[in-house]
């Protein structure tokens, strides 16, 4: 059994900034990317950052005011956000692509999210 566990959600200003957190526990052999997307109401779920190894993709619209990181040692992935917009409004889902076992075929687990509201 794998969970993902995010936290640091909340409600936070126009220009503020906003840390979350993602864990990664359970049955776990490897893990080979982490990363977030986000769904805002009445819109479809969509990437945000994934970080692979030491590489790592973001959304355009996320370019530099976001930045991901991860702790292999603990399993976990963190995103910091600045300079936030109301746009940035949505439920934000951690994902991670890991094996649980040797040789198993890598699956994507998913986090139950965690509300970000930009509003002032």
């Amino acid at each position: 059994q794998v969970q993902l566990v995010e936290s640091g959600g909340a409600l936070v200003q126009p220009g503020g900034s906003l840390r979350l957190s993602c864990a990664a526990s359970g049955s776990i052999f490897s893990i080979s990317a982490m990363g977030w997307h986000r769904q805002a109401p009445g819109k479809q779920r969509e990437l945000v950052t994934v970080i692979t190894g030491g590489r790592t993709t973001y959304a355009d619209s996320v370019k530099g005011r976001f930045t991901v990181s991860r702790d292999n040692a603990n399993n976990t992935v963190y995103l910091q956000k600045n300079s936030l917009k109301p746009e940035d409004t949505a439920v934000y889902y951690c994902n991670a692509r890991l094996r649980t076992i040797r040789y198993g075929t890598p699956r994507d687990y998913w986090g139950q999210g965690t509300q970000v509201t930009v509003s002032s």
